[in-house]
């Protein structure tokens, strides 16, 4: 389940594990870097200075009057006093500058930069916001007929690449989920947010959000803050997440934070539960709601897939579909929506044995993670063999190595930049209890680094907590050739006693006490047997708990077996589509000046893989014959199963191209004899002449990857494009 599930407070990943990651990066993206603390150093004594030598200019000024202080000394006081705050003023620029951050090419802001894309995409049709006419609703949108080729082009090479790839089992399982089910993956109890409300017209607000909102703007704003004071409130940003509900209210106190839009003051924070509820039948006795995630229908199907895959394991299965959360606040776009595409894959694997066949494919690929350590310690992500973070321990085994780097090749090819592409590991504190190891594919777009995948291994518990709450064993079985005299350790809590002792919570005491290790488990028996009782550390209820000798036994046993049977563990690389296709489309987005230079062109530079449409056909001039080549053509484009479109109005070739490069076509076929056409590549746009029978095969192998531009530059002659120039 992806963390990325919508970067709410039960984020994906983090949304099973029931663990709050609201401000997952805040660690390492809230701490003052260098540079910025640099600045803000060198703006407060500068802004001293300033201070400093207004106070002599008054004197000087005062003393004029009844002593003898020349205007020559004056000026000079004045001048140099001016000097210190166009010093200042630059300083000034730097820190907003740095603050507010640069666009690709340094020359505009993200906010700028942001707004350029956007305004192309929504301009363009990639994407819109739902029900526009009835003035839409946040948090939904429709993708145009772009954004849906974009769309299914990326999912089409997700299923090739993962899916045909490792021969996974691909399901697709209903959107409607019974209670029951999201009541045993936790999501029913614990899949919240924090949300206040403006007490006098009753709008809601995610609560975190305002808080961090606050900070940032203090921060990018009021540039002449006390170092302490901004310390204090990159500290607030870089503990959001472990802040509980009375502290955030405490916090919203603090700084006198009121509605945004009305300025009213707000309530205290209280969950609110990201799952839209229904009820199946007319009847309205069956609870529902619409999925928050795609996993649990794989989970509740393993005994089945178990089945169908020859009672084998390691085997994965894949589920793409519709994921809801009733999302608070929606924002940011495509990366906060209420109605979102996952991509998910279940990898069961035995415990005991997590190699993987194929490891060796992606051991010596080398690219930006962020291991918990570095994290710790205040340091830059850094480029690392994955073999050796696998060999260190740094990655937890070669299976969940193995995904982190087809992860790290599909999001490449798709077109992510590899330099704003990293894997950072979740601190401890981030994970549950039964969590292995967790990492996520972070993005770095104009809206910071954003999780967009999340590659976990979650050990066994998926599979356990729906054997327990259905009473169907979720298992694997490994076959001896010969019996086995094995040695067990039984932990058999003892329900009765446990529920007298500890009623509602009756339950999450038991889990813990059978997820314990083998070593806690015998040092539970030792102090136990010893006094009788012993204080335990319950996760899920954030607190000790008495255990007596009653409540619990604990024992090794001796038996012959004729198989093992276990249950499996998981490892999860999980998708967030929508937020890999905006990244994608800011990655893809440049400007480029026109020919006579006095406008500025939009283009998407799309991997011909992705690309919405692949080629487009031009006549150069309204011309019949023209025409006629231009359609057959197109007939053998189509027979080639190439996207593309035929445009044969009279506007001159270069706004032809500069429309189409806006939507990020890779080529365009022009044709201008009936013979012979060009074809024009769309960021180089160098041009080759080709025989028109040849065009479509020619365009065929470079979008399909059986050959590249540079061997097509190589192969055709070269065509002038003085006269087709854009």
């Amino acid at each position: 389940m992806l963390l990325l599930r919508t970067l709410s407070s039960s984020n994906l990943l983090g949304l099973r594990s029931l663990v709050s990651r609201r401000s997952r990066l805040a660690l390492h993206s809230s701490s003052m870097d260098a540079v910025e603390e640099s600045l803000r150093k060198s703006l407060s004594e500068k802004q001293s200075a300033v201070e400093a030598q207004g106070n002599a200019v008054r004197a000087l000024k005062a003393a004029a009057v009844t002593t003898s202080a020349s205007k020559q000394e004056i000026d000079a006081a004045i001048e140099n006093l001016n000097k210190l705050k166009l010093d200042k003023a630059s300083i000034e620029k730097q820190l907003q500058a740095h603050i507010g951050g640069a666009g690709r090419d340094g020359s505009i802001s993200k906010e700028a930069f942001r707004q350029a894309v956007v305004n192309t995409l929504e301009r363009r049709l990639f994407y819109i916001p739902s029900f526009k006419i009835y003035r839409g609703v946040a948090g939904l949108y429709d993708y145009g007929p772009p954004g849906c080729s974009i769309k299914s082009n990326v999912l089409s090479f997700w299923r090739q690449h993962f899916i045909l790839e490792e021969n996974m089992l691909e399901v697709d399982c209903p959107c409607v989920t019974p209670e029951v089910v999201l009541k045993a993956s936790g999501h029913v109890d614990k899949f919240t947010d924090l949300m206040v409300k403006d007490e006098k017209t009753g709008t809601c607000y995610r609560a975190d959000h305002l808080l961090k909102d606050y900070c940032n703007e203090k921060l990018q704003k009021d540039l002449s803050m006390p170092p302490e004071k901004v310390a204090e409130l990159k500290h607030v940003l870089a503990t959001l997440d472990d802040l509980s509900t009375e502290e955030l209210g405490a916090k919203i106190k603090e700084y006198g934070i009121t509605a945004p839009d009305t300025k009213n003051s707000l309530s205290d924070p209280y969950p609110f539960n990201l799952m839209f509820q229904t009820s199946i039948g007319p009847s309205g006795v069956l609870p529902g709601y619409m999925r928050p995630e795609t996993a649990q229908g794989i989970f509740v199907n393993f005994k089945d897939l178990y089945y169908f895959n020859g009672n084998k394991l390691p085997f994965a299965a894949a589920q793409v579909g519709q994921a809801f959360r009733n999302e608070i606040s929606p924002r940011q776009g495509l990366l906060r929506v209420r109605e979102f595409t996952l991509a998910e894959i279940e990898h069961f694997v035995d415990p005991e044995d997590k190699s993987h066949p194929k490891y060796s494919e992606v051991a010596n690929l080398e690219f930006l993670m962020f291991p918990r350590d570095l994290q710790m310690s205040g340091q830059s992500a850094k480029i690392i063999r994955l073999g050796d973070a696998v060999s260190k321990g740094i990655v937890n085994n070669e299976t969940l190595g193995y995904f982190i780097g087809r992860v790290y090749l599909f999001l490449t090819r798709l077109g992510i930049d590899k330099d704003r592409l990293r894997f950072r590991q979740h601190l401890a504190n981030e994970m549950a209890h039964y969590a292995c190891d967790c990492w996520d594919a972070e993005i770095e777009c104009s809206y910071g680094w954003i999780e967009c995948v999340g590659i976990a291994d979650r050990s066994a518990y998926d599979l356990r907590a729906h054997t327990e709450k259905s009473g169907v064993p979720l298992v694997a079985s490994e076959k001896f050739s010969e019996p086995k005299e094995v040695e067990k350790l039984v932990i058999a809590p003892v329900k009765k006693e446990l529920g007298l002792a500890f009623k509602a919570n009756q339950k999450k005491v038991v889990e813990s006490l059978e997820a314990m290790s083998e070593k806690e488990a015998l040092d539970m028996k030792a102090a136990l047997e010893s006094k009788g009782e012993v204080e335990f550390y319950v996760c899920t209820l954030e607190k000790n708990v008495t255990i007596k000798k009653s409540m619990v036994t604990i024992n090794k046993e001796r038996k012959k077996e004729h198989q093992r049977v276990f249950t499996p563990s998981v490892i999860e690389p999980s998708f967030g589509i929508g937020r890999i296709i905006y990244c994608l489309y800011e990655h893809s987005f440049y400007m480029r000046p026109s020919k006579a230079g006095d406008e500025q062109l939009n283009v998407f530079r799309f991997p011909p893989i992705v690309a919405p449409i692949k080629c487009t056909v031009f006549p150069l001039v309204q011309n019949q014959h023209y025409e006629a080549v231009a359609k057959s053509i197109s007939k053998s484009l189509t027979a080639a199963g190439i996207s593309h479109k035929i445009d044969v109005t009279g506007t001159s070739i270069g706004k032809r191209y500069a429309r189409t490069d806006e939507l990020g076509v890779p080529f365009a076929i022009t044709v201008d004899s009936e013979s012979s056409v060009t074809i024009r590549e769309r960021d180089s746009k160098d041009q080759v002449r080709v025989n028109v029978e040849e065009a479509a095969s020619v365009v065929k192998g470079v979008t399909e990857g059986h050959t590249t531009w540079a061997d097509v530059w190589s192969t055709f002659p070269h065509h002038s494009s003085a006269s087709q120039d854009d």
